[in-house]
């Protein structure tokens, strides 16, 4: 067995567990993100509702400041009627009274229906309100686990990091960093064992030569297809 065989795949174990720590945390994203989804929708139909009583406030405001234009208005009318002499003009404001008087009531109608339009309103956004406490609550106990599952494998990468800065001391830094390079490539891993003749991870044929001295662990080779280091399992 080549000297540093040994010391570099404990290197790429701790680099294996590592990586699967941030793949089983990465894997927890989806689940934070359908309970965030969930609460987002929420979220709107509340805002929703509460732009719907603001609504229905303006509404019902605009409705009393018409009722209260009309009234003085009306008011007007009235003083004028008490001044005027000529049957024409006190005929024509009788007629303009009437039809204020008609058009008040249904301008009056309108806002008790407003002020009830208000109460609905408020009714559905309380629902709403209600409607998302109680998915927050329904949601709490998997984002509890969710937490903890998280925390839990965090503290394993940080002990997978920790022992992979240890086992990289004990690499030859030129083979550390030709290892490292090997690694920001495409290959899963950055070393491998003989298949028979052939690379471990791309199956091309080794060069006789080559495999002879991998075998006898002379020295660990690289493949010149894909580059990655390679090794014979004892």
């Amino acid at each position: 067995m080549h000297p540093d065989l040994e010391a570099l795949l404990v290197l790429q174990d701790a680099d294996v567990a590592v990586a699967n720590c941030d793949v089983r945390l990465k894997a927890l994203e989806p689940e934070v993100r359908a309970l965030d989804e969930q609460v987002a929708a929420a979220e709107r139909i509340v805002a929703q509702t509460r732009a719907g009583i603001q609504a229905a406030l303006d509404r019902r405001d605009g409705l009393e400041g018409k009722i209260q234009s009309y009234r003085t208005m009306q008011e007007q009318r009235r003083q004028r009627l008490e001044w005027v002499r000529g049957a024409k003009e006190a005929s024509t404001l009788m007629a303009e009274l009437d039809l204020a008087r008609t058009v008040l009531a249904k301008e009056e109608a309108e806002f008790m229906r407003s002020g009830d339009a208000v109460g609905e309103a408020e009714r559905k956004a309380a629902e709403a309100e209600n409607a998302l406490q109680k998915l927050r609550d329904s949601q709490a106990a998997e984002r509890e686990s969710i937490a903890g599952r998280r925390q839990e494998i965090a503290a394993e990468g940080e002990r997978a990091a920790l022992e992979r800065r240890g086992a990289a001391k004990n690499v030859n830094p030129s083979l550390l960093a030709r290892y490292n390079r090997i690694r920001q490539g495409k290959a899963p891993l950055a070393i491998y064992p003989l298949h028979g003749s052939s690379c471990g991870n791309c199956f091309t044929a080794v060069p006789t030569q080559r495999k002879s001295l991998i075998q006898r662990g002379a020295t660990i080779e690289g493949c010149e297809a894909c580059g990655v280091l390679l090794y014979a399992k004892e």
